[in-house]
């Protein structure tokens, strides 16, 4: 009888762990949807407001589509296949760009903070460098790399390289001096030290210039695209603009919008699964 008891008393302790397993289950999924409704209520408000005064003929429809004239151009780039022809193309340039610019501004990043002997040779002239604009590097570009693929991507490039770099590189010299104590307390030898203890302090750092970089190369995308393309979203954009097509101007910067805040979240996706261990303020 005793056996029998114990039997149906642990049955019953799984049937409600699992109950609360699915009850918790139910109030993440419910409190996730609730985030997504708020974050989506500005722009509903917005989009309502803009298609009456498009309707009302509050604003001038060669000036502001309403958004329903912007969907109908959406879809018809869709359906003829041109949009996702130029997406494709801007997206490989981007890709191509972070990857080069970044790789080289987290490597150079990584030696400066590490060294203070780089750091006075290298970063007076990368700071320098920095605050160059794109536009101000154009003519430049043209004259070394011609109108081509290269130029464009090395454009991209230096724009995702800076944010990279000094993200960082202010991330290795904020790290704690006291962990050191610890580490040579624990006899770390100095590859475990810049392993187990100043890369993982400095990751939210470098995850945040991982945005910042991915966001600088869509703007040098912009750039690239209008030195002398002839595909891509920005091609695409000031192709409109010379026609007077203002809404399908709008679909190549909602395009990039949506884009770039898709990237943007996938980073911080990384960053709330490697950095669960930080005990920060969430607001």
């Amino acid at each position: 009888m005793s056996n029998q008891a114990e039997g149906l008393t642990a049955t019953h302790v799984a049937n409600r762990s699992e109950a609360i397993t699915k009850k918790q289950k139910r109030l993440r999924i419910s409190e996730k949807a609730i985030m997504a409704g708020k974050g989506m209520l500005l722009p509903a408000v917005t989009l309502v407001i803009w298609q009456l005064a498009g309707m009302l003929g509050l604003v001038s429809k060669t000036m502001l589509p309403t958004p329903v004239e912007i969907a109908q151009s959406a879809v018809e780039l869709v359906v003829s296949g041109e949009l996702f022809g130029h997406l494709q193309v801007s997206i490989t340039r981007a890709a191509l760009g972070f990857v080069v610019g970044g790789a080289i501004g987290l490597l150079t990043g990584l030696a400066v903070g590490f060294s203070s002997r780089v750091e006075q040779t290298l970063d007076p002239s990368v700071q320098m460098l920095r605050t160059i604009p794109h536009l101000a590097v154009i003519p430049l570009f043209i004259l070394w790399f011609g109108f081509g693929e290269f130029s464009k991507v090395l454009l991209i490039a230096k724009g995702a390289f800076f944010p990279l770099y000094v993200n960082t590189f202010l991330g290795i010299r904020n790290v704690d001096s006291k962990l050191f104590d610890v580490a040579r307390v624990l006899q770390f030898s100095r590859w475990k030290q810049i392993t187990q203890l100043v890369l993982p302090a400095a990751l939210p750092n470098i995850l945040l210039g991982v945005r910042l970089s991915l966001g600088a190369a869509w703007l040098g995308l912009v750039v690239a695209e209008l030195m002398g393309s002839s595909e891509g979203v920005g091609y695409l954009i000031m192709d409109a603009r010379q026609f007077s097509q203002t809404s399908i101007v709008f679909v190549g910067i909602i395009i990039f919008a949506i884009v770039g805040k898709a990237t943007d979240s996938l980073v911080r996706y990384f960053e709330k699964k490697w950095l669960r261990w930080r005990d920060s303020y969430s607001g």
